[in-house]
C-alpha cells in the first residue's frame, strides 16, 4: 500500500532536517518506514511515495526539486546516500539497496526494476552537459537528458557509473569501477571502462 507525502502542502517542512524522533512522533509520517539514524534531508516540494518496510539510514539526503521519487517496498537507503530528482523523476521498484554514499540523479528520467543492488560509490547520471560550442562556456551550454533504465535483478558493484541514454536488462552484473556508456543486454556480466560484456550469465546456467 502506497502512502503518499506532498511536500509542498507544508511550507515548514521544506528545507527541513528531519531526524528519527521527529519520524516517530509526527502523525503526518504514516508510511510503514524504519529510521535507523539520525539527520535524515528532506528539501524541495515534489512528491515523495515510500513502499513499506522501507529503511533509510544516517545522514540520507534526499532533494525533491523535481516531479517523484518513487521507492517500492522493502527499500534500504545506507549511510550517505543522495538522491536528487533535478526536474526529473525517479521510480524504483520492491527489494531495493542503495550501497553508502552512492548518488541517483533523475534530469531525464530513472527507472529501476526490482531486486536491485547498489554497491557504495556507485553514480547514476541521466544527463550529460552540451559543449559543442567553444565561445560559450560550457555551464551556460544547456544539457540534454534522455533517462537511464534499469532493469530486475541487477547488482551494480562498488565505484561503477551509469551515463545518460543507458539501458541495462534484466539479470545483468556490473564489476567495480565500471564506466556503463552503452546499453546492455540482459545477463550481461560487464566490466571496464567503458564497460564492455565479458559474459552472459544465462551461458553459465546452461552449462
Amino acid at each position: 500500500m502506497w502512502v503518499k507525502y506532498i511536500k509542498n502542502k507544508l511550507n515548514k517542512f521544506i528545507d527541513y532536517r528531519i531526524d528519527k524522533r521527529d519520524f516517530e512522533s509526527n502523525k503526518l509520517f504514516k508510511f510503514k518506514l524504519l529510521v535507523q539514524g539520525n539527520n535524515i534531508h528532506y528539501y524541495g516540494s515534489g512528491e515523495l511515495q515510500i513502499g513499506d518496510k522501507s529503511i533509510i539510514y544516517d545522514n540520507v539526503t534526499i532533494h525533491l526539486d523535481g516531479r517523484h521519487l518513487i521507492l517500492g517496498n522493502n527499500s534500504y537507503l545506507d549511510t550517505a546516500s543522495y538522491i536528487r530528482l533535478y526536474g526529473g523523476e525517479i521510480e524504483v521498484g520492491n527489494n531495493f539497496y542503495l550501497g553508502p554514499f552512492s548518488v541517483l540523479y533523475g534530469h531525464g528520467g530513472l527507472k529501476i526494476g526490482d531486486n536491485v543492488l547498489i554497491a557504495s560509490h556507485v553514480t547514476v547520471i541521466p544527463a550529460n552537459h552540451k559543449f559543442s560550442e567553444l565561445d560559450t562556456p560550457i555551464r551556460t551550454q544547456g544539457e540534454t537528458t534522455i533517462g537511464i533504465e534499469i532493469g530486475n535483478d541487477v547488482w551494480i558493484g562498488t565505484g561503477v557509473k551509469i551515463l545518460d541514454g543507458v539501458k541495462i536488462g534484466d539479470g545483468c552484473v556490473i564489476g567495480a569501477g565500471s564506466v556503463v556508456t552503452k546499453s546492455l543486454p540482459s545477463y550481461a556480466v560487464s566490466v571496464g571502462c567503458p564497460a564492455k560484456v565479458i559474459k552472459f550469465r544465462k551461458n553459465e546456467l546452461n552449462k
